[in-house]
């Protein structure tokens, strides 16, 4: 899966195995082998590579699954990785088994007052479903307020969000291709 993760990260970003080893210090060799989960990158690795990534470094690990079976098609609940703190206002779970499809699914809770302060702007297709509070989205320059039930979905725009009101916000968020 870290492997998988590794790749797909690679790949959303427009980068070669070059241009990631010469950032890394690392050989092209390496890098293959870890793509392809014949090598096990450090601690030290996964740190540099969430840097370079832009990704918290709790994105590379909780792959464990106990039903092989499963691997790659469930995730349970309690086996969810977590990105992001409550002190930024935002956690988000990865609701995908990994990075590697052609999408990636998150639960993301945002806290009462939370907000994206300057626009985001990635070249992704993505949708949301609000579960639960109040959620703000602005997508190209027009606010939109949203309750629970509603949804969206918006293709390559700049956009931030706020969460108005007193209580959590979760908002189950599918972005393709997979930027984490």
């Amino acid at each position: 899966m870290l492997a998988r993760d590794l790749r797909a990260l690679r790949k959303a970003r427009g980068l070669t195995l070059s241009e990631i080893a010469l950032k890394l210090g690392r050989s092209v060799g390496w890098l293959s082998q870890v793509e392809r989960g014949l090598s096990t990158p450090s601690i030290g690795d996964l740190r540099a590579f969430a840097d370079l990534f832009g990704v918290p470094v709790s994105l590379f690990f909780g792959h464990d699954v106990p039903e092989e079976a499963e691997r790659g098609v469930i995730v349970r609940a309690g086996r969810r990785r977590s990105l992001g703190t409550s002190d930024s206002g935002l956690v988000e779970e990865l609701l995908s088994p990994d990075l590697g499809g052609s999408f990636e699914m998150l639960r993301s809770e945002f806290a009462p007052g939370a907000e994206l302060k300057t626009p985001a702007h990635r070249p992704t297709e993505e949708a949301g479903y609000l579960v639960s509070g109040r959620f703000d989205i602005e997508i190209d320059g027009n606010w939109h307020s949203l309750a629970e039930g509603d949804s969206f979905r918006f293709d390559g725009k700049p956009f931030r969000w706020k969460n108005p009101g007193n209580e959590p916000a979760v908002v189950i968020w599918v972005i393709s291709p997979p930027v984490y």
